[in-house]
């Protein structure tokens, strides 16, 4: 394996894994309060692109890092979907 490919994949693991404790987090509590839907939103557009990037590259550490970090994000951003919306009462008058 070629230096370079491996130090790709080892920043692939560390980003990516990086994640998994959010989204066990939320799966886990389903408090998604401290989540931002347009920070997620704009993270997992961008991440779809890197991989698109990786793709079209052939750079494979790009590519299996962003396929599940864009896994991952997309996760969390229909968490926040789910569970963000609190019923009506809950949000008191006027919201």
């Amino acid at each position: 394996m070629i230096r370079t490919d491996l130090v790709g994949y080892l920043a692939a693991f560390l980003t990516t894994c990086s994640f998994v404790p959010q989204v066990w987090h939320t799966f886990r509590t389903r408090d998604v309060g401290g989540i931002s839907l347009g920070m997620y939103s704009a993270f997992a557009a961008g991440v779809a692109l890197w991989l698109a990037y990786g793709v079209l590259l052939r750079a494979w550490p790009i590519v299996l890092a962003n396929g599940v970090t864009l896994s991952l994000a997309l996760c969390i951003l229909a968490m926040k979907l789910r569970f963000g919306r609190a019923p009506q009462a809950a949000r008191g008058p006027g919201h």
